[in-house]
């Protein structure tokens, strides 16, 4: 190995650290500070990781702007069966009925533990007193469905550091700059319960060797495995770009189950040619329900679910008759659960044809003062990937959402310059299979967030977080002591630091953007037996070139094995891909040499996973978690009885 140079902080390659703790949690995103306090609740020692800063770090480190399916909130006219079960129907099954049942039932707890921890999740200044969207009482505040109530405008750039305080306050040993690279089992056998991990220090290269009782997987789902550029790597992904998956890599390589990763969709909020997330003018999500205008500055009609057309703004925001609720995004238009049909659900030739003139654009200006105020003020001022480059950027360049209409690009809200081949992991993607406790197929490994099936938005990670806590902290207390097996430690060693053995090579930049290549040209849009086993050799191919990789500090060594996980996530979604011999509507997914689309008998959850005669592959039934309250209520008696979910 050779020194680095010019490098700011002391190198520690030789210096090994070991610790032991009952639940080690990895990932210190909103998953993982609320795993940590769940697991320290019951009386746990938690040591946490996260590879950069827990204070600012995760996918909504910077902000978010709104909290779903929060169905035990007082106003809430919705019950947690009611979510749930639209989240399931809304997706033909394809969900997680386990994580997201959890969500509804416990995420408003989460959000009182936020605002005790110093978050604001109420408008307590009184700046939206008596708006349509506010409870006077609780002094909350709702998006979308303002008649039930399930989905609040939350202060979400106050959260990530709330989060932070409420771990350290539950005396869990945070630890910074620190990357869970490989997990430990029992002998060191594949598939067999997990009984601590390694880690490499981003700043010092120390290496560190953690013996846990149970281990809490709580990192992001994969990310640049379609869209890389090397020139901007700021804006390669919707999630930030160093959330890569890491979790699905560790767990895959010691037998890990995984379903639904053959689920892509085509690039919206991604790549060198995307905008910034809800920069342009839309009527989605944060912008929701904004009126939107052609270049005559005629408004573009807003229609409820069986299409008729909406007078007033005030009821974009209500169910349409005989329509009990709403859900913003995650369903499909002919289920009765979705949202209304906005302006950008209509297709810009179909606006053409009616007359619309292009471009359009969204205009604030024409609504209610306290609408524009909570769009623009409140929802893009604190949405994490709002706040600085949109919000901040154009206040300083004189926009005025009262004076001013912001353009919109491409088909509706969408940026639409994505070519079907380049994918990404949206809205609700593959990932783990778990049971009611949220432990996966390895004994010992709890999953939460982002590293579960079917993940979703920050309710569903800080709830699903603190359930896997305590269910790993409650395991934990009843199995003894574990010994780690210390060949597989020196060859999880030799393997992280590998790529400082040499002078000069690949580096991490070129490799990341190979595996694209790789991905669009064999796994993109259509897919067939012949081009996903090409492209399994063609990931073969980078691996050997990988051999070459060069780290010439702790940082390149970090951002190296990131890589090595984005190309091991890869070859992990083609053979999720091969898996299932079928198209699939709700799966967005296209097979040439299986063009039935959605036969019956493939209407299930199709899993693979890894054992030491090669790749395995199974099926779950698309119910498998049975009832939810009756499953739920019986892993959970003590939590309930303490007058929580």
């Amino acid at each position: 190995m050779h020194e680095a140079v010019e490098w700011p902080y002391p190198v520690e390659w030789d210096k090994t650290e070991e610790i032991d703790t009952d639940v080690l949690v990895i990932g210190g995103g909103a998953s993982g500070c609320f795993a940590a306090m769940g697991a320290a609740s019951r009386g746990a020692r938690v040591v946490l990781w996260e590879k950069a800063a827990t204070m600012t770090s995760g996918a909504m480190g910077s902000g978010c702007d709104h909290w779903e399916m929060a169905a035990t909130n007082p106003c809430s006219r919705v019950t947690p069966e009611e979510l749930a079960d639209a989240m399931i129907r809304g997706h033909r099954g394809y969900n997680n009925g386990i994580s997201h049942y959890i969500e509804a039932r416990e995420s408003y707890d989460r959000l009182l533990d936020l605002e005790r921890y110093g978050a604001k999740i109420r408008d307590t200044d009184d700046e939206f007193k008596g708006a349509d969207f506010r409870d006077d009482e609780t002094k909350f505040m709702f998006a979308y469905d303002y008649v039930n109530r399930f989905t609040l405008r939350v202060w979400g750039t106050t959260f990530k550091r709330a989060m932070y305080r409420g771990a350290k306050i539950m005396r869990a040993q945070v630890v910074d700059r620190t990357m869970g690279a490989g997990l430990l089992t029992e002998g060191g056998r594949m598939g067999a319960r997990v009984v601590g991990a390694v880690a490499i220090n981003g700043r010092t290269g120390k290496f560190t060797v953690c013996r846990a009782k149970a281990v809490v997987f709580c990192m992001s789902r994969p990310t640049r495995l379609w869209l890389f550029a090397p020139g901007a790597t700021g804006i390669s992904e919707f999630r930030p770009p160093q959330c890569t998956g890491d979790g699905h890599a560790m767990a895959w390589r010691v037998g890990g189950s995984f379903t639904m990763l053959e689920k892509s969709l085509r690039g919206e909020w991604s790549g060198l040619r995307s905008f910034p997330p809800y920069s342009t003018g839309n009527n989605h999500n944060t912008w929701y329900a904004c009126t939107m205008i052609d270049a005559e500055g005629r408004q573009i009609p807003w229609l409820d679910r069986d299409g008729n057309e909406l007078k007033t703004v005030a009821e974009r925001y209500r169910p349409a008759p005989g329509q009990k609720f709403y859900m913003k995004g995650g369903g499909e238009p002919d289920f009765p659960f979705y949202e209304f049909q906005g302006p950008e659900t209509m297709p810009v030739e179909e606006a053409v044809k009616r007359g619309y003139k292009l471009p359009f654009y969204a205009d604030l200006t024409s609504m209610p003062e306290t609408e524009r105020r909570v769009i623009w003020g409140m929802m893009v001022g604190n949405e994490g990937k709002t706040r600085t480059p949109v919000y901040a950027a154009y206040n300083n360049a004189g926009f005025d959402p009262s004076r001013d209409a912001l353009q919109s690009y491409g088909d509706g809200w969408r940026s639409g310059q994505f070519l079907p081949q380049e994918r990404q992991f949206f809205g609700i993607p593959g990932g783990m299979v778990n049971d009611w406790r949220l432990m996966t197929n390895l004994e010992g490994l709890f999953a939460a967030g982002d590293v579960l099936f079917a993940s979703d938005c920050v309710g569903h990670a800080a709830a699903t977080g603190h359930y896997a806590g305590r269910h790993a902290a409650d395991y934990a207390a009843t199995h003894g002591p574990v010994a780690i097996h210390q060949p597989q430690v020196d060859a999880e060693r030799t393997r992280l630091f590998e790529p400082l053995t040499r002078q000069s090579g690949l580096s991490w930049q070129a490799l990341a953007e190979a595996i694209t290549r790789v991905m669009q040209n064999y796994c993109g849009a259509v897919k067939s037996d012949d081009l996903l086993n090409e492209g399994l050799r063609g990931l073969e191919d980078l691996k050997e070139a990988s051999r070459s990789l060069v780290a010439r500090n702790p940082h390149d060594l970090l951002r190296a094995q990131e890589t090595l996980n984005v190309l091991t996530n890869a070859e992990l979604v083609i053979h999720s891909c091969l898996a299932r011999r079928a198209s699939s509507h709700q799966l967005q997914f296209t097979r040439l040499d299986y063009p039935e689309m959605d036969p019956p008998e493939w209407h299930k959850f199709v899993t693979v996973w890894k054992d030491e005669s090669g790749v395995r592959n199974g099926s779950l039934p698309i119910d498998y978690y049975g009832n939810l309250t009756e499953n739920y209520e019986r892993h959970n008696q003590d939590y309930i009885a303490k007058g929580r979910a």
